[in-house]
């Protein structure tokens, strides 16, 4: 299990923008994650104000995170590289996520060739999946 002062150390993201809170367990081909949804985050301010929904775009990028992890995990000199989104397929919204609830994300590397990375998503609030998308990547030089 990785916490808050690991997942610090290998992603670039920071606040208000990292989006996973801990990640359960990591394998060379899989992760699974956790974001821990509140109603003190920025994006309820304004996505509803009386009826907060976390953003499905943000559902996305939280599971791109989680398996930037896990590529980042697997590299060395990860301190002089970015992973850029390439392209989302097949990505589906089949419940809201709201204040309280716990995503856990299951994310599997599908195919990584050179730089470029193909993962499939899941994201599930009480085993229920809410969104489930294909993530491409590039592992970029700073």
């Amino acid at each position: 299990m990785k916490n808050i002062q690991d997942i610090l150390s290998v992603m670039p993201h920071r606040y208000p923008f990292l989006l996973v809170d801990r990640v359960l367990e990591i394998s060379e081909s899989r992760v699974r994650a956790v974001k821990n949804v509140t109603f003190n985050e920025p994006q309820f301010t304004g996505h509803f104000p009386d009826h907060p929904v976390m953003p499905g775009v943000l559902l996305v990028e939280a599971m791109a995170q989680a398996g930037g992890f896990l590529l980042f995990s697997r590299v060395e000199d990860r301190d002089n590289k970015l992973i850029y989104f390439t392209g989302i397929d097949n990505c589906r919204f089949r419940r809201p996520v709201v204040p309280g609830d716990s995503v856990v994300f299951d994310v599997e590397v599908l195919s990584v060739r050179r730089n470029f990375a193909k993962l499939h998503g899941k994201a599930a609030v009480d085993g229920e999946t809410a969104c489930e998308a294909d993530l491409m990547s590039a592992m970029m030089e700073l």
